[in-house]
């Protein structure tokens, strides 16, 4: 099991997600992230935004997501 933040995903807190691989912890951090929508987050719609400027380039976006992978892969397991 390995912990990243919000913050680590794209977002815009210290809550933290625990998984045992990284697609796992990427759907807990969109499920937060449609959380945060609905509740009109401020700072969660902004990293939102950046998000959708990144996601207009397949390329840009296919490179932050496997740079995610890998420094998920890195981190130690938790204890």
């Amino acid at each position: 099991m390995k912990t990243m933040s919000c913050k680590q995903l794209g977002g815009a807190c210290d809550k933290e997600f625990h998984a045992n691989s990284f697609e796992e912890i990427a759907e807990q951090s969109k499920k937060h992230g449609m959380e945060m929508f609905q509740k009109g987050d401020e700072k969660h719609l902004a990293a939102m935004n950046e998000m959708k400027e990144l996601m207009k380039t397949p390329e840009a976006m296919r490179e932050w997501f496997e740079n995610k992978r890998k420094e998920f892969n890195a981190l130690p397991e938790d204890k």
